[in-house]
């Protein structure tokens, strides 16, 4: 039984921001959202800062010389004295410029919206680690009790160094190039097991298994971390767990369901419990694959602007599907729920999600660090704004592990999916 309190990261992504926490319950843990989707993927809607015509980045910058008005004499005042007391009293040393992130970090969240937020050059290179899922390192999931700071593998993703490697999940890292794991937090830890391409970590390794300590030079590869899986239910119902939607969900998506297709699926059930959300992008696409042409969300901005996004219709499923939420199905995820939602296109069993209804954007800055800025609401097709609200099931139907003896998940035993199976079923026998 895995300890909900333990904080789990995976390796593509060192910080851990935004969306709800990760609590999940039981075995589902174990299962369907182990790995990165404990502490997955921060759950926001990232729009490309990129000019329609011309695809160029959009840089502010103060050319004219002026002082904005929150930098007036009396505030750059404050700030000098400030700094001088700093110099003069502080018991440690002090980095100027982590004082001049401190600043930047302040008048973001002087904003009181914890999803903006500033981002050094090294985090918004982390952040971009996030979204696209792609990453130099080894592939696996990590996990830290809070307690002892101990570290151990939550994942092994197939084909990845990791995996080539001989790592297993559950096996406990004790140093990562000497550096003892227990010394910091594992957001801190994963920044060392990644790196440059095709150079090495060494890792020291514990396997409660058998009780070895065992010695490991992982390379460093291009890592694709999936966001996809997928499996046959059995009577023709297929299934498929989205953990985040990143830059390659949607194609992963497409893949799946091309080979379940292959396999004589009839009906689908798609799982977006306990994700957090990510790229509009991604969901959007995913969507144009399963509706039929019409809007499936739009955003308004404060000054009334609205962006439509739309599915051309060109592909559509045309059978039953059922749609898994909970209350840690958020952003990205509420818009593919309230999308299916509106059109009457399947049905949803769990429980409300998280309630999400806003769009931000990240503006690269001009020295190499960025903002990320709430910019916009978005509304299902039908125009509902889900933000502190989210999406009602058809179907509620809290989270229950039939198999409380089992170490294993196993989907048999997850009553939301045995739901869903129940109501495919139904619709199929009707046709």
């Amino acid at each position: 039984m895995e300890n909900k309190n333990e904080q789990q990261v995976p390796e593509i992504m060192p910080e851990p921001i935004e969306e709800p926490k990760k609590s999940k319950k039981g075995q589902m843990a174990k299962g369907v959202a182990c790995g990165i989707a404990g502490t997955i993927f921060v759950g926001f809607v990232a729009l490309s800062v990129v000019t329609k015509v011309t695809g160029a980045k959009i840089y502010i910058t103060n050319a004219s010389g002026k002082t904005d008005s929150i930098l007036d004499a009396k505030t750059v005042q404050k700030i000098n004295e400030l700094k001088a007391y700093t110099d003069m009293y502080y018991y440690d040393n002090v980095d100027d410029t982590e004082l001049k992130d401190g600043l930047y970090e302040g008048m973001i969240s002087g904003l009181g919206d914890k999803y903006s937020v500033y981002y050094n050059e090294e985090d918004y290179k982390q952040m971009q680690v996030s979204t696209t899922g792609q990453y130099y390192g080894i592939g696996a999931g990590l996990r830290q009790d809070p307690d002892t700071m101990v570290v151990s593998i939550s994942k092994i993703y197939e084909g990845t160094p990791s995996d080539e490697a001989g790592l297993l999940a559950d096996d406990v890292i004790t140093s990562v190039d000497g550096t003892d794991a227990t010394s910091m937090e594992v957001t801190e830890l994963v920044k060392l097991i990644r790196g440059e391409e095709g150079t090495s970590v060494h890792l020291e390794v514990y396997r409660p298994s058998t009780g070895e300590n065992l010695s490991f030079d992982v390379e460093r590869k291009n890592v694709t971390l999936p966001s996809v899986s997928s499996q046959m239910l059995g009577d023709n119902i297929g299934y498929i767990h989205i953990d985040s939607f990143e830059t390659e969900t949607a194609d992963q998506f497409e893949k799946a369901v091309a080979e379940l297709d292959s396999e004589g699926m009839k009906a689908l059930v798609l799982d977006v419990r306990y994700n957090g959300g990510g790229l509009v992008t991604a969901v959007v696409q995913i969507l144009d694959d399963i509706l039929p042409e019409g809007t499936v969300v739009y955003t308004e901005d404060k000054n009334g602007h609205r962006e439509t996004y739309t599915s051309s219709g060109d592909t559509y499923m045309e059978y039953p599907l059922a749609v898994l939420i909970n209350e840690d199905s958020a952003s990205a995820s509420e818009i593919l729920a309230g999308a299916i939602k509106d059109y009457e296109y399947g049905t949803l069993i769990g429980t409300t999600t998280f309630g999400k209804g806003i769009v931000q954007t990240i503006f690269p800055l001009e020295d190499g660090d960025a903002v990320k800025l709430t910019t916009a609401k978005y509304f299902t097709p039908n125009g509902n704004y889900i933000h502190g609200v989210g999406i009602d099931p058809d179907i509620e139907l809290e989270y229950e592990y039939l198999n409380p003896d089992g170490t294993e998940y196993d989907v048999k035993y997850d009553n939301q999916i045995q739901k869903a199976v129940e109501v495919l079923t139904e619709e199929l026998s009707g046709k």
